[in-house]
């Protein structure tokens, strides 16, 4: 457990970058730190492993005064992530992920037949490990940087906006990564974001920092969104907190709907009448494409599919949340959204409105009529 007791940190210039904070951080949960640049966030984090060190109060690791412990010992046995993987580029990326446990004593050779496993239990094929950071994509490299973190199985993981430098498609990998590891090894993890999505997607719980250093509000991911304290935790989590707030609410029991569907060779045969759409799928039944009245013509003229279809939107899992079912039904341009088994294959459709239902039902919120 990380504790926070009244902590404090003010520079010789009088600026105050953390006031009073108090806060606990559970044991084996991921916590986030979330605020607007200037919060404090990142100096709160990095006083747990004493990079900086607090004017006044206490905070403790497992019970221990972090300022009563050697800052290198404690650092060794914290990992820490930072942004764009701070990856020493002379090293290969083997020697890289070894660095903390060679640091401890273990031999090279153990240390890299370990950090090869590390590699591959974050999603990098072990073959990387023989490059240089410079030759990997920045996901990658990301990778390698928690894959460093873990190299040590250390109880705590201290992240620093580690995916704020890739692209939004490898930024969700990354996070849905994350989620992996944690639900697999159980880490105190203390995250530090500036992205609310972010936050409310991965935190058990998320602590919300304003200018000046204050903590404004330290709840639930749900709860911060349903519930916030203040004006200024409302301003920054957004107007449409609500809509953020559907993914915590489970998509078991929305009604799956039948979809038209044809097989891509044989979109020349297909009858549709106008306003209506038919599910397009790979031969191995996988849906990846909608394609109308209009679009038969066009493709029966010789134009190629792409020309012919609309892409599918956004598909969804009955098992996954009410948000990922809206988003499959409002990206959709038959109004209805796709939902496909862990297979990939097409198991129905669902329609807004019945999200929009099943979610009343789950607020046992009774409908206007």
């Amino acid at each position: 457990m990380i504790t926070f007791e009244k902590v404090t940190k003010k520079y010789p210039d009088g600026t105050v970058a953390v006031d009073d904070l108090t806060l606990e951080v559970p044991q084996g949960t991921l916590t986030v730190f979330v605020g607007p640049s200037g919060c404090g966030k990142t100096t709160s984090m990095r006083m747990i492993n004493r990079m900086i060190d607090p004017t006044s109060g206490t905070l403790t690791v497992d019970g221990k005064d972090v300022t009563k412990v050697d800052p290198v010992k404690l650092r060794l046995g914290i990992g820490y992530v930072i942004q764009s993987a701070g990856l020493m580029p002379h090293l290969r990326v083997v020697d890289n992920v070894a660095t903390v446990p060679v640091l401890r004593g273990e031999s090279r050779r153990s240390a890299r037949k370990s950090a090869l496993e590390v590699m591959e239990r974050v999603g990098l094929d072990p073959k990387l490990g023989s490059r240089y950071p410079a030759q990997l994509s920045g996901g990658q490299q990301q990778r390698v940087g928690v894959a460093r973190a873990l190299a040590a199985d250390p109880p705590i993981l201290l992240m620093d906006e580690p995916f704020s430098a890739v692209d939004p498609v490898v930024r969700e990998e990354l996070q849905t990564e994350i989620l992996r590891l944690q639900s697999e090894l159980r880490k105190t993890i203390v995250f530090v974001t500036h992205d609310i999505d972010e936050a409310v997607k991965l935190g058990d719980k998320v602590a919300v920092f304003g200018r000046g250093g204050t903590l404004l509000q330290y709840a639930d991911p749900a709860f911060v969104l349903s519930n916030p304290a203040n004006e200024l935790v409302s301003g920054f989590v957004g107007a449409d907190r609500g809509y953020r707030g559907l993914q915590f609410f489970h998509a078991a029991g929305l009604p799956l709907h039948e979809i038209k569907t044809v097989v891509d060779d044989d979109v020349d045969g297909l009858m549709l009448e106008p306003g209506e759409w038919s599910l397009v799928t790979r031969a191995d039944g996988t849906p990846y494409a909608w394609i109308n009245a209009e679009g038969v013509e066009v493709h029966r003229k010789g134009n190629s599919l792409y020309d012919s279809t609309i892409g599918g939107g956004s598909f969804f899992r009955p098992d996954g949340t009410l948000r990922q079912a809206l988003d499959a039904a409002l990206s959709s341009p038959s109004g209805l959204g796709v939902a496909v088994g862990e297979d990939g294959q097409l198991i129905g459709g669902v329609r807004a409105d019945d999200v929009l239902k099943l979610l009343r039902e789950q607020r046992r919120v009774p409908e206007l009529g």
